[in-house]
């Protein structure tokens, strides 16, 4: 995915049973359609609703934070148990709101997360085929000359980015400008 959107949306799809790719136009060309619709009368609507509601907007943002937090609380705890009227529901959407919080807090990007979250599955489906082909046995990773490579590559991009010269000198790039 080209960015967290696509992998939320691909995230989506995997959720629904739908496989992403370029056979979902020939395969279900109501859905692939039906997205198409969805998104030019979603950008129709959001221009005809917003042009006159510009002054509202920017009135919205003289709220403070204090007041408006509880309110979008309220309003996600209302709509994730309105769904289905389940309390479990509720703990989830706490616990992984306080995970994310957590993870703000520590630095943590949410973009390799969610691509892990959507890739994950299709590695894990993956890896069971290779071990069903090599019959289960694990050696097959490293004998074989391409998937040897591509495990040296991995490995190699994984050391160079923990040395202390590389990991410093990303620090010094990804540092936000005031």
């Amino acid at each position: 995915p080209a960015n967290p959107v696509m992998a939320l949306m691909i995230g989506a799809m995997i959720i629904q049973g739908i496989v992403p790719g370029p056979n979902v136009a020939i395969e279900q060309p109501a859905l692939f359609w039906g997205i198409i619709a969805s998104m030019w009368i979603g950008n129709l609507m959001l221009i005809i609703l917003n042009l006159p509601l510009i002054g509202l907007w920017v009135k919205l943002l003289t709220i403070p934070y204090y007041v408006l937090f509880p309110i979008i609380m309220a309003f996600c705890s209302i709509g994730v148990y309105s769904v289905n009227t389940n309390i479990y529901d509720l703990y989830a959407v706490a616990f992984f709101g306080f995970l994310g919080y957590l993870l703000t807090k520590l630095r943590c990007e949410p973009a390799p997360l969610l691509l892990g979250f959507v890739l994950g599955p299709l590695l894990e489906e993956n890896l069971r085929r290779a071990m069903i082909l090599a019959r289960g046995d694990p050696t097959t990773f490293v004998t074989r000359p391409i998937s040897a490579g591509l495990l040296f590559i991995a490995l190699a991009v994984l050391v160079i980015v923990f040395l202390p010269a590389v990991k410093k000198k990303r620090e010094e790039v990804f540092v936000e400008e005031n």
